[in-house]
């Protein structure tokens, strides 16, 4: 998938994967109690949706070793139509991106093909992976001091299943064929991944994802076995939302290894302002 890159567009209609979610801000009555519309469609789900034009231009390279931000500024809906574009940039050849919905900017960010070393943030070996962690037997509430900086937060291990990925795969529309082709788990996925550190560790209110950074290290196949194993880099406040900052390396977990699959900094206001109370 060489050569020179045009602009590059998909549209598709957002769906809440999320409705029978803990995370209640993925419920029409509890998000409008936040201020929205409705309930709001997960970040992860955009950000899948915003992966359809990078793998067309690059194909399963890019799933392999290439690497995305996205930041999402205003919600998407259940059910709403979501064009997604990708403009050639000049910096590393790679894509500039925004996700519209309803006429509205709700995502930007861009994806390239790193032609560096691939950085992790604290080493793989020096995460404390062991046996897989159990979970808390009572999950502690999100806090100051259960989500200070240097926590190290880690997932059981998951078994993504053949009909894990096709659910997923029909639950975000995708119709790129290789993932079913090829057996292999969709960025998405990986992403949503990384929000279990979250609600397998701790007890939260309605929260928010509000961006990531993704480096693809390895691809992930359907009935692999992956986890993620994350530490705090940040809690802090901005405009009244208690906002928390993962260093997140999601791994797929055999009897003799750990083989990274992805590196991801992971940003979400873990408490909003309007509960703050």
């Amino acid at each position: 998938m060489g050569g020179a890159a045009a602009e590059l567009s998909y549209e598709v209609r957002a769906n809440n994967l999320s409705r029978a979610s803990e995370n209640r801000i993925h419920d029409d009555e509890v998000a409008r109690r936040f201020g929205f519309t409705g309930a709001l469609v997960p970040g992860v789900e955009v950000y899948a949706y915003a992966c359809h034009p990078v793998v067309a231009r690059w194909g399963q390279d890019w799933l392999t070793r290439g690497a995305a931000e996205c930041r999402f500024l205003k919600p998407v809906y259940d059910g709403a139509p979501v064009r997604v574009t990708a403009e050639p940039e000049g910096r590393e050849g790679g894509l500039t991106l925004r996700a519209e919905s309803g006429g509205v900017l709700c995502a930007t960010g861009r994806a390239w093909m790193p032609t560096d070393a691939p950085a992790m943030g604290v080493a793989a070996e020096d995460r404390p992976w062991g046996p897989p962690p159990p979970l808390p037997a009572e999950r502690p509430p999100a806090s100051e001091a259960t989500l200070a900086p240097g926590t190290w937060l880690c997932t059981v291990p998951e078994r993504i299943s053949a009909e894990a990925l096709a659910d997923y795969l029909q639950g975000i529309a995708e119709t790129d064929p290789l993932y079913a082709a090829e057996g292999l788990v969709h960025p998405g996925q990986i992403l949503r991944l990384c929000n279990r550190v979250l609600t397998h560790n701790l007890v939260l209110g309605p929260w928010i994802h509000v961006g990531s950074t993704v480096r693809n290290l390895s691809l992930a196949r359907a009935g692999e076995t992956l986890a993620v194993c994350a530490r705090v880099l940040s809690n802090g406040d901005r405009k009244g939302h208690r906002i928390v900052e993962l260093d997140a390396l999601v791994v797929a977990v055999t009897d003799r290894q750990r083989r990274p699959v992805a590196h991801v900094l992971h940003t979400a206001i873990w408490r909003p302002r309007q509960a703050a109370g």
